[in-house]
């Protein structure tokens, strides 16, 4: 099964300018096991040619690459998936235009959602907000642990959780039945990328069981 582990999402805004391409050499080799490709503010055209940048460095750092949204860039860049909202493309269609081995992720609220997708052929659901957060604009009020543990017991598909993780509720997070923790300010926002992303990698694999 796919490890997903810390997930690592790229913001050039919350990351002080830092380029997408400057945070994924960050990552990269500092224990991320997922970079998202996340900027809306791009064509169609420069988001696909900057996931063939983002390629070229996961794919030399062994870590998977997901493009948030679009299913065109993540195709055209040779990504290994694509992350979808609520309201992007539907899932059915998205798979029935990707190859096979491609990952389709997708964004959910509740148990029903999760459930949904699921049937529909997701790999993971991305669950959130866990906690509250400020990175996202569009991210809505926190679903909290509760809501974790209900998504968690109704899929067989990994859950991701994301929203407010940091390191501190990184364990806790994952007791409650997260499979992976999304991130962005708990990276991005500090001054060595790296450094922040592994301790978030230490703090998870300490977290996992049997990890002693």
């Amino acid at each position: 099964m796919t490890r997903y582990g810390l997930y690592v999402i790229t913001d050039e805004k919350v990351s002080g300018g830092r380029s997408h391409a400057e945070i994924a050499r960050a990552v990269a080799h500092a224990g991320a096991d997922v970079i998202q490709l996340r900027d809306k503010g791009l064509s169609g055209e420069e988001l696909a040619e900057t996931a063939r940048q983002l390629r070229a460095i996961t794919r030399e750092a062994g870590v998977l690459l997901l493009v948030n949204d679009s299913l065109e860039a993540a195709l055209e860049s040779g990504a290994d998936g694509v992350h979808l909202g609520q309201t992007d493309l539907p899932l059915r269609e998205a798979r029935s235009m990707a190859p096979p081995g491609f990952i389709i992720g997708v964004s959910v609220g509740n148990a029903e959602e999760a459930l949904e997708a699921e049937e529909e052929g997701a790999d993971y659901v991305g669950l959130g907000p866990i906690y509250p957060t400020g990175s996202k604009d569009d991210a809505g009020p926190a679903c909290g642990l509760k809501a974790l543990r209900e998504v968690k017991a109704a899929v067989g598909i990994p859950v991701v959780a994301i929203g407010g993780i940091t390191k501190a509720n990184a364990a806790e997070t994952l007791r409650n039945g997260a499979d992976g923790l999304a991130v962005i300010s708990a990276v991005l926002a500090q001054p060595d990328m790296a450094g922040a992303a592994r301790e978030l990698a230490e703090a998870i694999a300490q977290a996992r069981p049997g990890s002693g």
